[in-house]
């Protein structure tokens, strides 16, 4: 049963990241079939990131009182709904009304995963390595999005043929919530605590002057990998003039990237101190930004467009993501260490409301840029938090460390 509960968890999480990742490709076919402007298009992933701040902020406290394996069921549910309804859409209100519900779903899900991961695991050591699988899961999701996605989209005679991804997916969500109800969950280990915790103690929470530090860097951080992630595919099409459905499958070198990153800080965090090793990363990633655009300068439209003509920007650039991948996981780590146990859930959901508010600001940033400059130039927005970030990265161990003074 325990088995069944993994399965069940990580093909729900799988499923929400394809979705929730799925903002860049909608984007790119809603500026080219729903005539949109490029910041009107980025509006999606204000709909989809302010609905998962208004879950995490008015839902979060609510979930464990209602039970995870019925609030999984019923996000799934509820998204196999309206991925059916989108996928009959003739206009981009509809995509927003899709983002607005799968933000606010994702909300709900993600807490309920990660109290669900506290309740299957054994041990500190088995629930770091079953949180570890289920977000490897979630980033294999984001991955096959990206190439389901671009089979779709590859095939399209029409203007909406690709909207035919959509019922796939519903029917995938629909077998999710059919496994859930094979699923006998305890829930009774909840602590009671956890589902009455209220706003006021998350407010606390946030005006701590080591708390602001951590979640002003992770804000930064997915203001630049939400920025890099939904705009890329339009990157690969408009400056790389590649096709759509090129340009969106290799977008998912990136994901590959992140993906990959994060197993190999795992493996390096473990003996290497965490500073230098994001310190490091951040640096690889200015020497990345400022060596590799200026190679999108001047490229032409090859005769026959594919991967095998493909820029080698578009295969290098996206690497960008390895030297990403560690920072937020790293911060996340370290803010819940220093904190006690009975906080953790106030924390991970301001995590959430703050991530959230990065990716929105972080793509509308972007598609401001790509409205206004040259797209070669748009993706430079890049230095400016990463910067700042490093800053945050050395302020944050100071308060670490005079923590464990005081201790």
């Amino acid at each position: 049963m325990r088995l069944r509960t993994i399965v069940a968890l990580a093909l729900t999480y799988a499923l929400l990241g394809l979705l929730m990742n799925s903002v860049g490709v909608v984007i790119l076919q809603s500026i080219r079939h729903f005539d949109v402007t490029k910041v009107t298009a980025s509006t999606l992933e204000a709909c989809k990131d302010l609905s998962v701040v208004a879950a995490s902020f008015l839902l979060a406290t609510r979930v464990a009182a209602f039970g995870y394996r019925r609030a999984l069921i019923g996000v799934l549910a509820v998204m196999a709904v309206v991925c059916f309804a989108a996928s009959f859409s003739t206009g981009f209100v509809a995509m927003q009304a899709l983002f607005v519900a799968i933000g606010l779903g994702f909300g709900v899900a993600k807490v309920a995963t990660y109290s669900t991961i506290g309740l299957l695991a054994k041990d500190q050591a088995d629930h770091a390595s079953l949180t570890g699988s289920i977000e490897g899961v979630f980033m294999l999701g984001v991955l096959g999005g990206a190439w389901l996605f671009g089979w779709f989209i590859a095939q399209d005679g029409s203007s909406t043929d690709w909207l035919g991804v959509y019922r796939l997916i519903a029917g995938l969500c629909l077998a999710a919530a059919l496994l859930w109800f094979t699923v006998k969950l305890d829930e009774s280990a909840a602590e009671p605590d956890e589902a009455r915790a209220g706003w006021g103690e998350m407010l606390k929470l946030a005006m701590l002057p080591s708390t602001i530090a951590i979640l002003i860097g992770l804000f930064l951080y997915v203001l630049i990998e939400q920025g890099l992630g939904t705009w890329l595919p339009t990157f690969n099409s408009e400056v790389l003039h590649l096709p759509a459905s090129t340009s969106v499958q290799m977008a998912s070198i990136y994901v590959a990237a992140l993906a990959l990153g994060r197993l190999v800080s795992g493996v390096v965090l473990r003996r290497i101190d965490w500073l230098p090793v994001l310190l490091a990363c951040l640096a690889a990633v200015a020497v990345l930004v400022v060596a590799m655009l200026p190679l999108a300068r001047g490229v032409e439209p090859a005769s026959e467009p594919g991967w095998r003509n493909a820029p080698l920007l578009a295969f290098t650039f996206p690497l960008i993501g390895f030297f990403l991948a560690p920072i937020y996981p790293t911060i996340c780590s370290v803010a819940l260490s220093a904190m006690p146990k009975r906080q953790h859930p106030t924390l991970v959901g301001l995590i959430v409301i703050f991530s959230a508010l990065g990716g929105t600001i972080g793509s509308m940033i972007t598609g401001f840029l790509f409205q206004t400059l040259p797209g070669e130039h748009a993706f430079y927005f890049v230095l400016l938090p990463a910067a700042l970030i490093a800053l945050l990265l050395v302020k944050i161990r100071r308060n670490q460390s005079l923590t464990k003074q005081h201790a």
